[in-house]
Parts: C-alpha cells; structure tokens; sequence
C-alpha cells in the first residue's frame, strides 16, 4: 500500500494488525481520485473509519489543505500517526481515537466544517446508514461538498436520508457511493 500521487507519491504506508482493515486498492483509489482531483485543493477532508489513513494521506498529498482522521482502534491510530510521519504531512491533520458518533458530534458542536467525507465503515450492520442519519442532522458538510462512502459491490444501497445520492462507481469488488 502506497501514496500513488502527489507530494507524498510512492511512500509506502502501514496498516494495523488484524482483519478489521481492508486497504483500498490501487487502482480504485487512484479512480476515486482522479473524479475528485478539482475539489481537492486546499479541501477540508474528513476520513471517518479511518484504519491506515490511506484516503486521506492521499487527499493531503494532492492538495487538501487539512485531513481529520477518526478510528476507534489504538492501531489504526498508531498507523496513521507512522504513515503521517513517513509522508511528512502531520502538520495538515488531527487524529481522533473516538467513534465516528463521537467525532460528528464534537464537529457539530464545534462548528467544523469539512468539503469532502470519506467514510469506509465495517460491512457488517448499518453502519453506513447510522452515519448518514447522523451527519444529515449536522452542519459538518459544507455547502457544495459531499460524502464520498467505500462499500463492496454485492451490498445492497444504504439508506441514505437527507441526502442525494449523486452517482456510484464500481471498481472490481469496490464500490463508491457519492452523496451531495
């Protein structure tokens, strides 16, 4: 697993241990952000379920401004703070050790704001939709932006109240759901 692009391109990146983790491949994230290449520059871009970090080091690396990375796990956090540090880009970004719940809330009340969400969730239970009912109950997403959800094909659509979702792109057994 590498940085494909950017400031940072060709750095290799760590996950945490286990199973929980499931990296994004290459060729899907370089998709993935070749449609999001003229929202990124100097984008607020939040990475919610975060394990390595990747997709967001990413959207650092080609021009986002600020990235907020947010897991539950101690190893996704100490892979994330080791792949900010491999790539030189930990002054752009705040780790948060909470769950996505957590973290939306203290957004919310803070009255932080962010351009683009990325959210790659466990597959199990409704994980997708819980946090899309709660996201569309905040005023996190900033006017314009949206929120970009990583699942797997064979997976039924997510519930997605309070937001429109505005196109999907498969690639191999990765899908990719936009929501404005």
């Amino acid at each position: 697993m590498r940085v494909i692009a950017g400031t940072a391109r060709r750095i290799n990146l760590v996950a945490p241990l286990g199973s929980t983790t499931r990296p994004t491949s290459d060729r899907a994230k370089e998709a993935l952000f070749s449609i999001l290449a003229a929202d990124l520059a100097d984008a607020f871009f939040l990475d919610l379920f975060c394990g390595s970090g990747a997709m967001g080091i990413e959207a650092l690396s080609r021009g986002a401004a600020f990235s907020v990375f947010v897991d539950t796990t101690k190893a996704a956090i100490q892979a994330v703070t080791h792949n900010l540090q491999a790539t030189k880009l930990q002054s752009k970004a705040t780790l948060m050790q909470c769950s996505a719940k957590d973290a939306i809330q203290t957004f919310d009340a803070k009255g932080s704001n962010f351009d683009l969400i990325f959210m790659d969730p466990p597959y199990d239970g409704n994980w997708i939709s819980d946090t899309l009912a709660l996201l569309a109950n905040t005023t996190i997403l900033n006017e314009g932006g949206q929120i970009i959800v990583e699942t797997e094909t064979k997976l039924p659509l997510p519930e997605a109240s309070g937001f429109t979702l505005t196109h999907q792109r498969d690639y191999g057994r990765t899908r990719f759901l936009f929501y404005a």
